[in-house]
C-alpha cells in the first residue's frame, strides 16, 4: 500500500509541477492539496506549494512553505530566489538580502542571482555592495545590463556617478 501512496503522490507532484509551468497555480495548489501524508515531509511540495503561492501574489504566505524547503534542501538555489522574491514584495528587504546570500551559496556563479542581489542592495541603501554586486552580474552575463534602465530598483542610484560610470561601460 505504501508503494501506492508513493506512486500516486510522485504523480501529483508532476501534475502540480506542471499546472505551475502552465501558469495555472490555483490547480497547482488542488492538486497539491490531494497529496497523501505518507509520514515524510517532500521538500518538492514545500517548494512548489511556495510557488503557486508566490505565482499568486500572496507572498506572506509562501514564506513559510519556501522556508520548510529550504532548511530541508539548503542547496536548492531557486527556493532561496523565491524565497527572496516574497520577502522583498513583504517589505523584508534584509531576510530577502539573507535569502539571496544563500542562494548565492549554493549557486555562485548564478548571474540572475547576483543582479536581484545588486537589485535588493540597492534598495536597503547599500551603495557599494550594489554595486559590487552588479558589477558581478555584468560580468557573469553581459546581457543584463539591458535590463538595468526598466529596473525601478535602481531608481536610488541613477544619477550616482559610480552608478553611471559603471553602465555607461562599453564592452
Amino acid at each position: 500500500m505504501d508503494d501506492f501512496y508513493t506512486t500516486r503522490n510522485r504523480r501529483t507532484l508532476t501534475q502540480a509541477e506542471g499546472y505551475l509551468e502552465l501558469d495555472m497555480p490555483r490547480h497547482a495548489l488542488e492538486a497539491l492539496a490531494r497529496l497523501r501524508h505518507t509520514g515524510v515531509q517532500d521538500p518538492h511540495a514545500f517548494y512548489l506549494r511556495g510557488e503557486a503561492l508566490r505565482s499568486l501574489e500572496h507572498y506572506e504566505e509562501a514564506i513559510e512553505p519556501l522556508i520548510r524547503a529550504g532548511e530541508v534542501v539548503p542547496e536548492n538555489m531557486h527556493v532561496w530566489l523565491a524565497l527572496g522574491w516574497c520577502y522583498k514584495r513583504t517589505g523584508k528587504i534584509f531576510l530577502a538580502i539573507d535569502a539571496l546570500e544563500r542562494a548565492l551559496f549554493a549557486e555562485p556563479d548564478d548571474a540572475l542571482v547576483v543582479f536581484n542581489l545588486a537589485c535588493y542592495w540597492c534598495l536597503a541603501g547599500a551603495k557599494r555592495q550594489s554595486l559590487t554586486s552588479l558589477s558581478r552580474a555584468l560580468e557573469l552575463d553581459e546581457s543584463y545590463r539591458d535590463l538595468i534602465d526598466a529596473e525601478a530598483d535602481f531608481d536610488s542610484l541613477r544619477d550616482d556617478p559610480d552608478f553611471r560610470s559603471l553602465i555607461s561601460v562599453v564592452v
